[in-house]
């Protein structure tokens, strides 16, 4: 019986965490990034050597290139792992951190932001 429940305990631990994205924003602060990125001075060469390639590229009307990175991690309720409660009632807490940094025609950083957010997701039956 105890090792079963060390089994059981071990499995919530693993299972209750999930993260996807970019890693090299997960211990950045907005702080740490504005130190890193300066507008009118990183080149898109240096945000690329720093923080990898982008998650997604878009471009403005005027034909500038917009980089964003994203980092998200999920943590689970624990009513998530009881037997019969987790039908009715689940959801996770969600933190997510964002930069976005738009380039000018020359390749330099014209605008940069980057914001943390914190979120909740509900499940279930009863989760709204």
């Amino acid at each position: 019986m105890k090792r079963l429940a060390v089994i059981l305990m071990s499995a919530i631990l693993l299972g209750a965490c999930a993260s996807s994205g970019n890693t090299k924003l997960k211990e950045l602060t907005v702080e740490q990034a504005k130190q890193q990125v300066t507008e009118g001075v990183t080149t898109k060469n240096e945000v690329e050597t720093k923080f990898g390639s982008p998650d997604s590229v878009s471009f403005t009307d005027g034909g500038n290139e917009i980089w964003t990175y994203r980092y998200s991690e999920a943590t689970s309720h624990a009513t998530n792992f009881i037997p019969i409660v987790g039908i009715f009632k689940s959801g996770q807490d969600v933190k997510t951190k964002e930069m976005v940094v738009m380039f000018d025609k020359n390749n330099v950083v014209q605008r940069f932001t980057m914001r943390n957010s914190n979120s909740v997701q509900k499940a279930g039956i009863l989760g709204k």
